[in-house]
């Protein structure tokens, strides 16, 4: 029964996520970066990370991963960045979606900054 439970809830989460993609890609995100954070932190299972041309199409996207997830009966638990909208966060519990324009996503780097901390974490075991 617990396998049960598993199984389905990670076939959610993967139907979760190519949600948010096909959300970014309805409004023509770009360079689409997807990070497993489960064995990095308790906060969330996914970190998607992509990129807009401009501050006015980061926000375009995040109203949209909003809009389809809400169609598909997903939580949406906040969203951080949209006046500036140079970074805009949205989250979705299980998934943080950032879209960002790329100089700030050049600037933050957080696929190194998570895969820093991956290798990191490995270390610390090894030792």
């Amino acid at each position: 029964m617990t396998s049960d439970i598993k199984q389905n809830a990670t076939f959610d989460l993967e139907i979760m996520k190519q949600a948010v993609i096909d959300a970014i890609e309805d409004i023509k995100g770009f360079d689409i970066s997807v990070m497993d954070v489960r064995k990095l932190t308790s906060l969330t299972n996914y970190m998607i990370v992509a990129s807009a041309t401009s501050s006015r199409q980061a926000k375009a996207i995040a109203d949209n991963v909003r809009e389809k997830l809400k169609e598909k009966g997903y939580h949406i638990r906040g969203t951080e960045g949209e006046k500036d909208g140079e970074w805009v966060l949205v989250d979705l519990d299980d998934i943080v979606v950032h879209i960002m324009v790329p100089t700030t996503r050049a600037y933050y780097n957080l696929e190194q900054l998570w895969g820093e901390a991956e290798s990191r974490r490995s270390h610390i075991k090894a030792e």
